[in-house]
């Protein structure tokens, strides 16, 4: 995608993320309102999707100031339902 289609691109904020992953690939459902959209990627896209988001989370905090967030692994997610974490694991 060039930028300047970036730039023009509708824009929806994430409500909601859900990911779920098999041995072949990960799932991630992302909500906007009542719009969803699903995406599938091979676990070396997903490790360099969280390796992108590390940088640029990092580079977010050294401009401005620490993001704090509180991530509860429990939180059962729709694309989840069929093995749902355990309160503790």
């Amino acid at each position: 995608m060039k930028p300047d289609d970036l730039k023009n691109a509708p824009k929806l904020f994430a409500e909601s993320i859900n990911i779920a992953f098999t041995p072949e690939f990960f799932v991630m459902g992302i909500s906007s309102g009542n719009q969803g959209t699903i995406y599938s990627l091979t676990p070396q896209h997903a490790k360099r999707l969280q390796q992108y988001l590390t940088h640029q989370i990092r580079e977010y905090e050294k401009e401005n100031t620490e993001i704090t967030a509180e991530w509860k692994p429990t939180i059962i997610s729709p694309v989840q339902r069929a093995n749902p974490p355990m309160e503790g694991s």
